[in-house]
């Protein structure tokens, strides 16, 4: 490949690898965490129902002002205290631009979401990362001294470990004069939002995803909630970079999704009821589980691995997550899906455990 065109260090990036997207409508797909039911019917409604013609010749609202407020009302804030960008990885691409390019390494755990030490190699950032318990738990104290700011998922991703809201406010006291993120894209179900410690550390900022539970991977849209000072910060990149990240479509259509609280309470209810028998199923077929505040399971198969059960479970259709990486290699993450494909899915992991013993 012919690289002499490019920017110097383009060629050394090592992009963001995303779970496989098969093109195939009969697989059972258990490996990039989307949400297994339809997104909210009021959302679904005004997608069937609104004349779009007028809002897609014209510039969508630059500052996406009736969204923003209704993620404001939804989370006890103002509007003020509210970023939205095109999908969380945007809102998490412009916080590390905005708040982490410091003399100081970026502190993140040392198994978590991969798109962070990308981000990192972009934008040159310094990073370090801090080990995980032997159980896949997370010690704030790890986070303490020079840092040019902290990042963790809460669910913690791809292990599904949840950290209390009393362990959040130490590590932002460890970290008053930087930047602490807590991304939580998986806080629905079952975790405790650090949205309400908002108003008393200025030095946190929360981001939210509507791909997980709101049902709405496809319309690429995520927010960032902190103190004012903060998103200004967000604005002021965003700005510089592209005025207009949210179309107006989608503006809409996540508005209605957020305003409809009853349904997102009880599709969270079902995936969560879903996880927990899922991973009572596991269990008694001889995997060890990570217990899991996420809409998805990390769980380490009996013999013969990991590797060679994600293999077998592809070739019959269903596709979870291997990740040939220290310390996980031995679990597949799997996605909690509807009861039937988690009934599949248990079925087969037995058949093919049985015949392999």
């Amino acid at each position: 490949m012919n690289t002499s065109f490019w920017s110097p260090g383009l060629e050394q990036l090592e992009p963001y690898t995303p779970g496989e997207q098969p093109s195939g409508t009969t697989l059972i797909k258990l490996n990039t965490n989307e949400n297994p039911y339809p997104a909210s019917p009021q959302a679904l409604a005004l997608l069937a129902q609104r004349d779009f013609a007028d809002a897609l010749r014209r510039y969508p609202d630059p500052e996406s002002c009736e969204l923003r407020a209704a993620i404001a009302e939804r989370y006890g804030l103002n509007d003020k205290q509210v970023f939205v960008g095109n999908g969380s990885d945007e809102v998490l691409a412009l916080s590390f631009y905005s708040f982490f390019r410091r003399n100081e390494p970026l502190l993140f755990p040392a198994i978590t979401y991969s798109f962070y030490p990308v981000y990192c190699q972009l934008f040159g950032i310094e990073s370090r990362s801090i080990p995980l318990l032997e159980d896949f738990s997370l010690d704030v104290v790890g986070f303490s001294g020079a840092a040019g700011g902290v990042i963790i998922p809460n669910p913690n991703a791809p292990t599904g470990r949840h950290l209390s809201l009393d362990r959040i406010e130490a590590l932002l006291q460890l970290q008053p004069e930087r930047v602490v993120i807590i991304d939580e894209a998986y806080i629905d179900f079952g975790g405790e939002s650090a949205t309400q410690l908002i108003e008393q550390y200025p030095n946190l900022l929360v981001i939210h995803t509507l791909s997980k539970s709101y049902a709405l991977a496809g319309l690429r849209l995520g927010f960032a909630m902190g103190q004012e000072h903060l998103i200004e910060g967000l604005l002021r990149a965003k700005n510089s970079f592209n005025s207009y990240p949210i179309d107006a479509i989608a503006q809409e259509v996540a508005t209605a999704a957020i305003r409809d609280k009853a349904w997102h309470e009880d599709n969270c209810d079902k995936v969560i009821a879903t996880r927990s028998r899922t991973e009572e199923a596991l269990l008694e077929l001889g995997f060890e589980v990570i217990p899991s505040m996420a809409n998805f399971i990390l769980a380490k198969p009996p013999a013969p691995g990991a590797e060679t059960l994600y293999l077998a479970l592809r070739e019959r259709g269903i596709l979870v997550r291997y990740f040939d990486k220290p310390r996980i290699r031995e679990y597949l993450r799997i996605s909690i899906g509807t009861d039937k494909e988690m009934d599949q899915l248990i079925g087969n992991c037995k058949e093919i455990l049985a015949s392999q013993s």
